[in-house]
């Protein structure tokens, strides 16, 4: 299994000392055993199907009832979400006056090193973060200070700006030939906050729980989180419990999680060989990424139409086999937030080797800019089998972990949609075989060798 170190917001410049790295951790990888573990971690995803199936309804609904800690109510954070809106500032300065090199840029690392591959998985793992740090919050409290919002926000928009600034986002990510160069990244940042700024000028801070792209990503992950508040108490539950506490999402949220998911997928498909035989293109041979910018974006469109339908359809399906009459819309609302723990364990697996690469330039430049030495970067972990494989199996069980979670949160809703144990457990069974189906074609891109 080859990571792509500079793919999905990384570092595109061609460098001997990585691609050294790549070699070595392909080499190791296909060595594994991964058809073992594709089947191991699909055998424990059906398990758990079996698992729900003969438990009682209440155990399911107890599974994430949060335990209280202590009494405590969560912080507002208002200074680091004003101090944010001068850093992003610098950042974008920096991508513009600053280093050339993306390893060696704040903005290149700091949007897709800290923020994307860091930040993101932190959100689902230790709690809303990016609440007290969102620079787009902080000027937002600014504008609200010197005037009131221009206009009311328009109910029938929903969340649908947001799911645009995803999917364009996500295009950016996937097809654009330079998306770490600084100065295009600078460009693309500074256009983003300034239609951002916008939006809250025109509609107050609801535009960033509606528009911005950020705040509904890390708003949606946060959701994940073990550790959270509720009824004025600090809590800890199952990974997901607030999704089991929440009602109905919006559509244009619904859409925003199938979204998050079919785009990290691409985001691993669109390098396999599989991809790129389908575009007739030699690996050996690759004309670069501006030779493929159409068909990544055709691809990625193409995947998340084919996620939401078959995703619909199998809420469809299994609603008719229980004899239920509800909308598909409604299914969809309902059930769409159960797919987070996937998207999440996916993006945790896919950037885990990135991270653990291109973090050590962040560490470096931070030592740089404090004056404590010089740190040497080394892919020397990824030159022997016993590290490779501790990333593999990480990776592995980020992805299993996603999916077992998501059918017994599926499973939770369906009760508590007052469905009784046997009548859940038929309903569930189309969107179960849907999760089934994901896990082995996760744990496969992840285990397949890259094109790119």
């Amino acid at each position: 299994m080859r990571h792509p170190f500079l793919t999905a917001g990384a570092l595109w410049v061609a460098w001997a000392g990585r691609a050294q790295a790549h070699a070595s951790e392909q080499g190791f990888v296909l060595l594994l055993p991964t058809d073992a573990y594709i089947a191991a971690g699909g055998a424990t995803v059906a398990l758990t199907v079996l698992m729900l199936a003969v438990l009682p309804g209440r155990v399911a609904l107890a599974a994430f009832r949060p335990v209280s800690l202590w009494r405590g109510t969560a912080r507002r954070g208002v200074a680091g979400r004003l101090l944010a809106v001068p850093v992003l500032g610098w950042l974008i300065w920096q991508g513009w006056a600053g280093s050339r090199d993306p390893l060696g840029n704040p903005l290149s690392l700091g949007l897709w090193v800290v923020m994307w591959m860091a930040l993101v998985s932190a959100q689902g793992i230790v709690g809303d973060i990016w609440a007290r740090i969102n620079p787009f919050a902080g000027a937002a409290l600014v504008l609200a200070r010197l005037r009131r919002a221009l206009l009311h926000y328009p109910v029938w928009l929903g969340h649908w700006p947001g799911v645009a600034g995803l999917l364009a986002f996500a295009g950016f990510l996937l097809a654009d030939p330079a998306p770490a160069d600084p100065a295009r990244l600078a460009l693309v940042v500074a256009g983003y906050a300034l239609v951002m700024l916008g939006g809250v000028a025109l509609f107050g801070a609801r535009w960033l729980l509606r528009g911005e792209v950020l705040t509904l990503l890390m708003r949606a992950y946060a959701r994940m989180a073990p550790l959270g508040h509720k009824g004025g108490r600090r809590v800890l539950g199952l990974p997901g419990w607030r999704i089991t506490q929440d009602g109905p999402a919006a559509t244009g949220q619904a859409v925003f999680v199938l979204i998050l998911l079919g785009s990290g997928s691409f985001d691993g498909l669109n390098e396999t060989f599989l991809w790129l035989d389908l575009l007739a293109i030699n690996p050996l041979e690759f004309p670069g990424r501006s030779a493929v910018i159409g068909p990544n974006l055709v691809g990625l469109v193409a995947v998340n139409a084919m996620l939401l339908a078959v995703f619909c359809g199998a809420l469809w399906l299994g609603a008719r086999l229980a004899g239920e009459r509800a909308a598909l819309r409604g299914l969809l609302c309902r059930f769409a937030p159960t797919l987070l723990p996937i998207a999440l364990g996916y993006h945790i697996a896919h950037y885990l080797p990135s991270l653990l690469m291109d973090g050590q330039y962040v560490w470096a430049g931070i030592a740089r800019a404090l004056h404590l030495g010089e740190v040497h970067v080394t892919a020397g972990f990824l030159n022997s089998p016993g590290p490779v494989r501790a990333i593999w199996l990480a990776q592995a069980g980020a992805v299993v972990a996603g999916h077992v979670i998501a059918l017994m949160l599926a499973h939770a809703i369906a009760l508590r949609g007052g469905a009784g144990a046997w009548r859940a457990t038929l309903a569930q069974a189309p969107l179960a075989a849907f999760m089934l189906a994901y896990t082995v074609f996760g744990l496969w891109l992840l285990a397949t060798p890259r094109g790119v």
